[in-house]
């Protein structure tokens, strides 16, 4: 994703909308040929420094009218994400840096020549250095600061990504920047609605979702609306629009907070042609992921008495609610038995995760598994329910199962 500073959004105060920068072919026709040229500068300097990769693009794009500062930094951060680079994760270049400084520091004050009143030349005193360290000056400045991000060496160029990807994954990044600031989105979608959960959870996006007829409305809670430290779900917000651009058949509006605190509206369709590449992950977080991995271990050592795990498998409906728990698990004798897990989230996002839950008390059978750190908000619900630290045990859970 973009930075704040690499955004180009266009705010209507007449109207109160704001339209992400984006590139099109009736009116952005010369750019493929710019987008092959960047990702030819890349692909031919396999070794240079980040910072030097960066002049080049600036300098290939310096005398193109309609490409403004903002829109290069973008297109260069783009190109970085999608390549490797050489870091320094060993702290050696740190190390090689205070021994070279410490050194040189005997000689100063350094001048380019010699004379009565200095005795120290940078050029005699950089060979001496080199032969302390048994290198040559090249190999030492190389390496002295490799661990500044400027400073990284290209190691693998975008291989898999063409021209047209490049713009395209352009037009998507500066859509991210639109909802940084979001408090609040609305999302209409008919069949798709459960890769669009999916994404929300992913996300780890505090959300819910009632029925209208045949489409589905999905209500989610935006970074400025209600967490004062708005920058991280920020991006996690920013972070569910591939996932909305990945489906079909549905309609967006979100509320985002734009200049002088002034509220505006960002619409998007899935007939405006954005496309994305992004696939997410399998788990929703860390925590059922190593659940997941738990009982499938266990499961092949048939020891989960017969039960069967399946991942967001059953949707329940009360009215125009709609209710998504994480895991399913199945029994050929038993039956089925939902799992929720809690974990932390704003009180008012579990206050509306109780209502929920009250709602779909006597509609299934559920298990609910809860962190420690927010046990006390969820009331007793008449639902059998495991708490946790930090991971979500097996045991635990075919231990409650009986009931």
């Amino acid at each position: 994703m973009l930075t704040k500073e690499q955004a180009l959004l266009e705010y209507d105060f007449s109207r109160l909308t704001v339209a992400p920068d984006r590139l099109t072919r009736s009116t952005h026709g010369h750019y493929p040929r710019l987008a092959e040229e960047m990702l030819k500068i890349y692909r031919e300097n396999v070794g240079e420094v980040r910072k030097h990769l960066h002049d080049r693009v600036r300098r290939s794009l310096q005398d193109v009218t309609d490409c403004p500062a903002k829109r290069i930094a973008a297109f260069c951060k783009l190109l970085d994400d999608a390549s490797e680079f050489h870091q320094d994760k060993s702290a050696a270049s740190a190390k090689l840096r205070q021994r070279v400084f410490s050194l040189a520091a005997t000689k100063h004050p350094l001048v380019q020549t010699r004379d009565q009143l200095f005795d120290h030349d940078e050029a005699n005193t950089k060979a001496e250095i080199a032969a302390e360290l048994g290198k040559s000056w090249a190999e030492i400045e190389a390496s002295l600061f490799a661990d500044v991000i400027e400073f990284h060496r290209l190691r693998k160029p975008p291989e898999d990504l063409d021209a047209a990807g490049l713009l395209s994954r352009y037009n998507v990044a500066q859509t991210q920047t639109a909802v940084y600031g979001a408090l609040s989105m609305t999302v209409w979608a008919d069949d798709d609605f459960k890769m669009i959960l999916r994404y929300a959870k992913l996300a780890r996006l505090m959300h819910s979702i009632t029925r209208q007829g045949d489409r589905y409305v999905f209500q989610l809670n935006g970074p400025a609306s209600l967490l004062r430290q708005t920058r991280r779900y920020g991006v996690a917000f920013a972070r569910f629009l591939p996932g909305l651009l990945a489906a079909r058949d549905w309609r967006m509006q979100a509320t985002v907070l734009g200049p002088a605190k002034r509220r505006f509206a960002l619409r998007l369709s899935s007939s405006d042609g954005l496309r994305s590449e992004v696939q997410p992950n399998d788990f929703d977080s860390q925590l059922e992921e190593t659940f997941w991995r738990q009982w499938n271990k266990l499961q092949a050592e048939n020891q989960t008495d017969g039960w069967r795990l399946r991942r967001e498998g059953t949707v329940l409906h009360q009215g125009q609610t709609v209710f998504t728990p994480d895991f399913s698990l199945s029994h050929p004798e038993h039956g089925e038995v939902l799992l929720e897990v809690i974990g932390f989230w704003t009180p008012e996002y579990l206050s509306e995760k109780v209502i929920r839950l009250k709602q779909f008390q006597h509609t299934a059978r559920i298990v609910l598994a809860i962190s420690e750190s927010v046990d006390q908000a969820i009331p007793d619900l008449g639902m059998p329910r495991v708490t946790f630290k930090t991971t979500l045990k097996v045991k635990d859970i075919l231990q409650i199962l009986p009931r």
